[in-house]
């Protein structure tokens, strides 16, 4: 098991695909768990071939759940740790914080445009972590 650090620089996608490939070992056969250990931030497989997905994907959970500023938001009572906090809770609640990765010889089961994110849900710098553990598998 291992921690993975990785630090945002306010709302989006940070990819860390080449860090978790990085760490497994090369003979490892098995199912890699991956956990975010935050409320306001989650974990996503998805294209990283067009950062213009990067974009949309920001931008529709932006519109989605907006900041609790917005007159649409005035049922929320979780504001006062910024506008952008309860909706990031939201988003969290929506997306996985949790992911499942088969791993064969060492290296991710991953499609050919399929990367590791973290989405960072608030709009200010966070360090996020991350647990992984490989349950290696005797097949």
């Amino acid at each position: 098991m291992t921690e993975f650090d990785i630090a945002t620089r306010g709302a989006g996608l940070y990819e860390f695909t080449r860090e978790v490939q990085g760490w497994l070992p090369g003979e490892a056969t098995g199912l890699l768990t991956l956990f975010v250990r935050h409320t306001s931030c989650s974990l996503l497989i998805q294209e990283n071939a067009d950062p213009e997905v990067k974009t949309d994907l920001n931008a529709f959970f932006r519109r989605l759940v907006p900041p609790s500023t917005d007159p649409s938001m005035s049922y929320l009572t979780h504001t006062y740790e910024g506008p952008d906090d309860m909706p990031a809770h939201i988003k969290a609640a929506l997306l996985p914080v949790s992911l499942s990765i088969p791993v064969q010889d060492g290296r991710l089961a991953l499609g050919t445009w399929q990367g590791i994110y973290l989405f960072e849900h608030r709009d200010r710098p966070h360090r996020r972590r991350v647990v992984a553990h490989l349950a290696a598998s005797g097949l």
